[in-house]
């Protein structure tokens, strides 16, 4: 998160992380909406309708501000809508290049969001707490992530094979959020224009066509479009690839793991969720079939023994 000034505007840089945006939306807001700290409420506007520009919105109007959220596609549309929607900040940074002051951040941005979302439980919100079970082929020591982070997981424990349903594993349980994502951001939209919001459609080419607008205060929530809308080359895409299937009430749970390359169950309430892949650098949207094979096929051999 970072403020610049263009031609006496001021605008806010707030466009998200890779594998964690949705977890971390409301906090990464929080820290953006500071950068306003001082300044006289107003006319304020907001690019983008994914998570990061809706969660911007609803907290600049909690602190007083006229919002205008500007928007080429509208919620549903965006990549927040399938978006896997389990409460995980993780994969959002680099180790080797994480420092002290990011890493304060994304501590203080990982409680203030779950916070948020403890406080939105239910189902007018789609979020919900679950399982889950994280399964490897060693045994677990400690519970993965930030010691800082994982304190916000309500329960932990590591299970030898024999103590839990997936055969040879080894399984790390947890308690954690399922976010659906459909219902969350239909919500937010709706509680944005109860408080006065208004959308408007409408697409930027350039930095220009951005400063063009009327407001002094601008929200950069363009996601992956800020790298050439604003220059910013250090942004890189991490394409992940998903197998929707018809939803099962009886599942109540998480997986992660349980075969080779990158998988998870998600039960969310509209479909079955099974992930996926996360390969960063990798601009390309086209499905790619032999992945939804490999994706389907392990899961299918995890739960054959099931029991």
């Amino acid at each position: 998160m970072k403020s610049e000034t263009y031609d006496q505007k001021t605008i806010v840089h707030n466009y998200g992380h890779g594998g964690g945006g949705l977890s971390l939306s409301w906090g990464s807001s929080a820290l953006a909406v500071r950068e306003t700290v001082g300044m006289q409420p107003g006319d304020v506007a907001v690019i983008g309708s994914g998570i990061m520009g809706l969660t911007s919105a609803r907290l600049l109007q909690d602190a007083g501000w006229n919002v205008t959220i500007y928007t080429r596609d509208v919620w549903r549309h965006t990549t927040s809508n399938v978006a896997a929607g389990e409460w995980a900040p993780y994969s959002v940074y680099e180790g080797s290049r994480a420092s002290p002051a990011f890493l304060s951040q994304l501590d203080w941005a990982s409680r203030v969001s779950h916070h948020a979302y403890t406080n939105l439980t239910g189902p007018d919100y789609g979020i919900r707490f679950l399982e889950g079970y994280t399964l490897r082929g060693r045994p677990f020591d400690g519970f993965d992530g930030r010691a800082e982070i994982a304190s916000l997981f309500a329960h932990k424990a590591n299970l030898e094979p024999g103590e839990h349903p997936f055969g040879d594993w080894y399984a790390q349980r947890f308690v954690t959020m399922q976010i659906d994502p459909g219902v969350l951001l239909r919500r937010l939209v709706q509680d944005f224009q109860v408080a006065g919001g208004r959308f408007v459609v409408r697409e930027f080419a350039t930095l220009s066509d951005v400063l063009s607008l009327d407001e002094g205060v601008i929200f950069n929530c363009t996601g992956l479009g800020a790298g050439e809308l604003f220059g910013d080359e250090e942004l890189t895409a991490a394409k992940g690839q998903l197998v929707f299937l018809p939803p099962d009430p009886a599942i109540d749970y998480f997986t992660f793991g349980g075969g080779s390359g990158v998988l998870y169950m998600f039960p969310r309430s509209d479909v079955l969720l099974l992930g996926g892949t996360f390969k960063p650098g990798d601009y390309t949207r086209h499905v790619e079939a032999d992945e939804t094979e490999r994706i389907v096929d392990a899961h299918a051999s995890l739960f054959a023994g099931f029991g």
